[in-house]
């Protein structure tokens, strides 16, 4: 006999109404609490040093029309999808997706393994920030001249007094030798990993402290924390956007971060950076919005908070470029060269860049605390909300465990020691290249569009994008826009899909500083990354259909079936009642 989905399965043993909050899980103790988890987890350094870097690279101004673009089709939409299902089913991110449809789980599998990975290299971005702050409190900055020991003949100091000085091809900067020989030691490939740099060990193991004692009594512990942790890097930000506005060259930097160039709109990798930026900047598709959701109340206004957080979070990576190009300006200014020779992205515009432009300041000591100070908290932030997905979706697997005693604290604890250890490897002097094939492949985007197309097509088609639109308007009291509705169950899916196919196409292997390739191994390591996360989503579809019984048309619609104590929405409680009433009159009218 065939099993297939009817709304009356549910109705059998279902609630009418919403299933109670488990007590043991916590809640926010507010609105605001959970909020600022989420700000602090969506806005992070990809705000500071990866949007304004893709804006100048992409055309400038013209950046903005893919990029909101893929914000009100893909951004907004998956961010209120998982933020929704956590809500709804009271669940981390593995569980929700048994409870809504067991034929996905895999995804909540895989985003879980995608977090694991960013946890552990993300960290070490913190630990180099630490290092910096900690230099940045002596009476001279370390990086501003070449009279240290760790600096070469070769090492220049370039300021104006310099200008009519024939520069040697080999000269580099005292800010680039202190990154490289101070900081890191770095080696000359791969294949040498050398020894441990103590100091950056110390501050690694300074930030998983700090980051396991604010998350180490869940969201009692997490709720509190963020008031400052999400808020001062704000004050920070805004001081260096005054700072930076007033510099001279301000201008031009600011010119060169939004001139538009429109022919940039046909290039393909345009549109791929604005997806891929909307993926890694909304933290889409690894389960911290579905673990963070979970902890609010049934009936908060989920679909309000989702949409004020994603316009936060777009506007803060568009003020950062003020910031950060208006000091870049200055610094080009300074030098008497082109700013595209001081714009980098990622870890070079934190430890190269911007140290070098603060090094130029007045008072440099001051505003390099304030920069690495914003940078740490920024980090911290989206490092430590991260771990408290990953706890939530595992306890949540087996709440009758881990939420009794200090089993939760001990399951957190191990997470970091191990994750310590690991991360061990990329404070070597070699670990650099280590980090890097962390950076690339573990949270590829590739891995996260697939992701984002199976949850889509999961709510949108499995589970039904009406039937979540009713579920909205049931916890938030009024019905959402139909666009919603509409883009996850065609316009997100196609975007993503087609954007997927893109990224394949151009896809290039990773290359260290864009010139040294890695060897096979480091490849294959890579890779691994990769796959040991995506892999899962269909891997767990074949382990869910051969582990259920029946046949396969029953399995499939065994698995495509919500769980039977999940809360109903307004249509299936009507369809609740009616069904009550025609039974209690069948039983009236049979003799």
């Amino acid at each position: 006999m065939d099993k297939s989905y009817e709304p009356e399965d549910r109705f059998k043993v279902a609630t009418a109404h919403p299933a109670p909050r488990s007590p043991s899980r916590g809640q926010w103790s507010n609105k605001i609490e959970f909020l600022l988890a989420v700000a602090g987890q969506i806005i992070g350094l990809g705000n500071v040093w990866r949007f304004p870097y893709l804006c100048y690279k992409n055309g400038g101004g013209v950046f903005f029309f893919p990029y909101v673009l893929f914000l009100f089709t893909c951004g907004i939409p998956l961010f209120l999808l998982e933020t929704a299902i956590g809500q709804y089913t009271n669940q981390g991110a593995i569980t929700c997706f048994q409870k809504i449809c067991p034929l996905f789980e895999g995804v909540g599998y895989g985003s879980q393994v995608v977090i694991l990975y960013s946890s552990i290299y993300y960290i070490i971005i913190l630990a180099w920030a630490f290092f910096y702050l900690f230099s940045s409190f002596k009476s001279e900055l370390p990086w501003a001249s070449c009279n240290n020991n760790w600096n070469t003949e070769t090492c220049m100091e370039f300021d104006r007094k310099l200008f009519n000085w024939t520069i040697p091809q080999n000269a580099t900067s005292p800010v680039r030798e202190f990154w490289e020989r101070r900081v890191l030691n770095i080696t000359g490939s791969i294949h040498e990993l050398g020894n441990i740099r103590w100091e950056l060990a110390l501050c690694l193991l300074l930030s998983w402290i700090i980051c396991y004692f604010c998350v180490w009594k869940g969201v009692k512990s997490t709720g509190k924390v963020v008031y400052f942790t999400a808020t001062f890097p704000y004050v920070m930000l805004v001081v260096l956007l005054i700072r930076g506005l007033t510099l001279p060259g301000a201008s031009e930097g600011i010119k060169f971060y939004l001139t538009p160039d429109p022919s940039r709109l046909t290039d393909p990798q345009v549109w791929i950076d604005a997806g891929t930026q909307i993926f890694y900047s909304y933290a889409i598709c690894i389960g911290c919005l579905a673990a963070l959701g979970s902890y609010n109340k049934y009936n908060n206004n989920c679909y309000k908070d989702c949409v004020y957080l994603c316009l936060l979070n777009s506007g803060t990576s568009f003020v950062a470029g003020f910031a950060i190009f208006s000091v870049l300006g200055f610094m080009a200014y300074e030098q008497n060269i082109d700013i595209s020779k001081v714009a980098e992205s990622g870890p070079g515009l934190a430890f190269i860049a911007y140290p070098r432009a603060v090094a130029m300041m007045p008072f440099p000591q001051v505003w390099a605390v304030f920069f690495f100070v914003m940078i740490i908290l920024l980090g911290l932030d989206s490092e430590f909300v991260g771990l408290e997905s990953l706890a939530t979706s595992v306890s949540d697997m087996k709440p009758s465990f881990f939420h009794i005693g200090h089993r939760r604290k001990v399951l957190l604890l191990t997470v970091s020691v191990v994750s310590f250890f690991i991360g061990l490897v990329m404070v070597t002097e070699g670990g650099l290249y280590i980090f890097q094939l962390f950076d690339y492949y573990a949270c590829s985007g590739m891995t996260l569009l697939l992701f984002a197309i199976m949850e889509s097509v999961c709510i949108g088609w499995v589970f039904g994008a009406d039937h979540f639109y009713e579920i909205l308007e049931d916890m938030i009291g009024y019905k959402p826009l139909p666009l919603i509705k509409y883009c996850l169950k065609y316009v997100t899916p196609v975007i993503c899909t087609a954007t997927f196919f893109f990224s394949l196409v151009k896809f290039t292997p990773l290359k260290f500083n864009n010139v040294m390739e890695y060897p096979w191994w480091g490849y294959a390591i890579g890779w691994w990354f990769t796959l040991s996360s995506t892999l899962l989503v269909p891997l767990w579809m074949l382990y869910n259909v051969f582990r259920t019984p029946g046949t396969l048309r029953q399995r499939i619609s065994i698995l495509c079936k919500p769980a039977d104590d999940l809360p109903l929405s307004k249509v299936e409680k009507k369809a609740h009642e009616l069904l009550n009433l025609t039974a209690a009159n069948n039983m009236m009218m049979s003799p």
